[in-house]
């Protein structure tokens, strides 16, 4: 007996030890960097999703959040890992930050569920723009990603959204909605599954249509490692998302009063308006109506009888219509009114520029292979191809070693009639629906 007593004492023991390894070796939630609300650039394509380790180990899994998640799923297929459960604890510790989205969701979600009804897509895609921005109008990713959306400048025009001097159709909530939701419904058509739809929205129908030819598999959790690193973990944090805005209760996050927490009232106006002007005649702080209306660049409404434009206010006090009216109406603007189509801002454009005008000229360029690097990853980086690569370096494969010394560059650099980037995205002539629907 006193044996058993030893035995079963020691494997309690070896297990404790076991499972306090296995916890030290994850990072502690607060060592996860903090997301501010009104942050505008951002170091990530995606603004919001935070690093966590790629396959951690699942020592605490969750019944009641598996029963949670069943409870609510819809169209989209809402599966409980040890990936989407890493994302939870981070989501559901960022009590301040969710208790915000709580807030500005009852503003912003009607609006996306709007868009989302109009072209029959699933309302749970309503929760992508926490991932995606914070929901910030303004938020603007390192490589130009910008809206609550996240639109790349060439998606957005494909999609009908309009970027000019006085307007950025990005950061209208309601435009950049009715495009987006036109995107989902071309990429479902596409790939035919929803969690590869939502992956495709983060880096291309392309890079998730290669996965699947390498996985051979058309689940997104069995061609996730073939996916670019932000968007494996792009679906478990949208799940998470979705996870804790909707057991918010029962993680003790409250909803925190938002500006948008207001009554508004739309129109629509034909002509030239400053915003300032009609802030000062609705006797409201202006910085409110410009929140109000994001999309506006210079705080003025390029409205004119070919296309119209709207402005959001708030409700006001009937005393001071006739002041609204004559802004309305009356007022003129002291600008240059005319209009000058926006150029693309896709930073990865002018990247690959500049790195092909470094390399013109030059006879030889040579690079050492580092730690980790890859065959791919170095074509990448001097935007050649990989079998230029094997070529001018006799490689019969694509092994390389850590101190190989490379031909990156053979004589000047071929202009090419398209610079290849990271993203790839599939575009939508699109009709005129609802709202001029028109991502990425």
């Amino acid at each position: 007996m006193k044996l058993k007593v030893l035995l079963l004492s020691g494997s309690l023991c070896l297990m404790a030890a076991l499972s306090g390894k296995a916890q030290r070796q994850l990072p502690a939630q607060d060592s996860l960097p903090k997301i501010s609300i009104l942050q505008t650039a951002y170091q990530g394509d995606t603004t919001a999703v935070p690093d966590v380790l790629e396959n951690p180990l699942f020592y605490n899994y969750n019944f009641t959040y598996k029963k949670r998640l069943d409870s609510i799923q819809s169209q989209i297929p809402l599966a409980y890992n040890e990936a989407v459960q890493r994302y939870i604890d981070v989501y559901s510790g960022r009590k301040d930050m969710m208790g915000k989205m709580l807030g500005m969701s009852e503003y912003y979600f009607p609006i996306f569920e709007n868009a989302l009804k109009a072209y029959n897509m699933p309302a749970e895609l309503k929760f992508l723009p926490i991932i995606e921005s914070s929901m910030n109008s303004h938020a603007i990713s390192r490589v130009g990603a910008t809206g609550l959306w996240q639109f790349m400048f060439g998606t957005a025009k494909g999609y009908g959204l309009n970027m000019d001097n006085f307007v950025d159709e990005r950061k209208d909530p309601i435009q950049a909605s009715y495009a987006a939701a036109a995107y989902f419904r071309d990429a479902y058509k596409e790939l035919g599954d929803w969690l590869l739809a939502i992956a495709a929205y983060n880096c291309g129908t392309g890079n998730v249509n290669r996965a699947i030819a390498k996985a051979n598999s058309r689940d997104f959790w069995e061609i996730r490692n073939f996916l670019p690193a932000e968007t494996r973990n792009y679906v478990p944090a949208f799940i998470a998302a979705v996870y804790v805005m909707n057991f918010a209760d029962q993680h003790h996050i409250k909803a925190q009063k938002s500006l948008f927490a207001i009554k508004t009232d739309t129109i629509q106006v034909d002509r030239f308006v400053s915003l300032a002007e009609l802030a000062q005649a609705m006797e409201i702080d202006e910085d409110d109506l410009f929140t109000l209306n994001p999309s506006y660049k210079k705080k003025i409404v390029n409205g004119s009888s070919e296309a119209p434009r709207r402005i959001i206010m708030p409700k006001v006090n009937t005393a001071v219509f006739a002041n609204i009216y004559d802004v309305l109406n009356n007022s003129t603007v002291s600008a240059d009114t005319r209009i000058i189509l926006a150029s693309n801002d896709d930073k990865r454009l002018q990247r690959n520029k500049n790195t092909a005008n470094n390399l013109q000229g030059k006879a030889t360029v040579y690079h050492k292979v580092g730690a980790g690097q890859s065959l791919h990853a170095i074509a990448g980086k001097y935007r050649v191809e990989v079998q230029d690569l094997k070529v001018w370096n006799n490689l019969k494969g694509n092994t390389i070693v850590p101190g190989q010394r490379l031909i990156v560059s053979k004589g000047p650099v071929a202009k090419r009639e398209e610079l290849r980037t990271s993203k790839k995205y599939i575009t939508y002539k699109g009709k005129s629906k609802a709202a001029n629907g028109g991502v990425l």
